[in-house]
């Protein structure tokens, strides 16, 4: 380049996002939370339906761990949009692989994404930042 040459340099921007996560599972949690803070984001875990309940309208995105046995998320979710306490915040669900039934449910309830628990493990940024576009 000759002097004085302007240069051109390509954005990587993204954009950072406020994640709410439901996720009693401590080390599969962490593993989301963590490759979701390492790509700037802003992660809030919850481990109970109720402490979420209180900031989903909060977030631009809330994910759901539709493993949790304690915890049945399709309803959850089909709840918080009969109350209004979601509003229109994307939503994502992952689910056992083997659990064609919780699949169902979930679409069926209205999630935005849902995808097997092994994909969230491989791809979580990908899968995320996918639904913020």
């Amino acid at each position: 380049m000759l002097a004085g040459s302007p240069i051109r340099l390509r954005s990587y921007a993204r954009r950072v996002a406020r994640i709410a996560l439901l996720s009693p599972d401590l080390l599969f949690g962490s593993k989301v939370e963590g490759a979701l803070a390492v790509a700037g984001h802003e992660v809030n875990r919850f481990a109970t339906a109720e402490r979420l309940r209180v900031a989903a309208q909060f977030h631009d995105l809330v994910i759901f761990d539709l493993t949790a046995e304690e915890i049945d998320g399709p309803d959850l979710l089909h709840t918080l949009r009969e109350h209004g306490e979601i509003g229109d915040v994307p939503t994502l669900g992952y689910y056992s692989h083997v659990d064609a039934e919780m699949r169902a449910r979930a679409l069926d309830a209205g999630f935005t994404r849902v995808v097997p628990r092994s994909r969230m493990a491989r791809e979580t940024v990908a899968v995320v930042e996918g639904l913020l576009q």
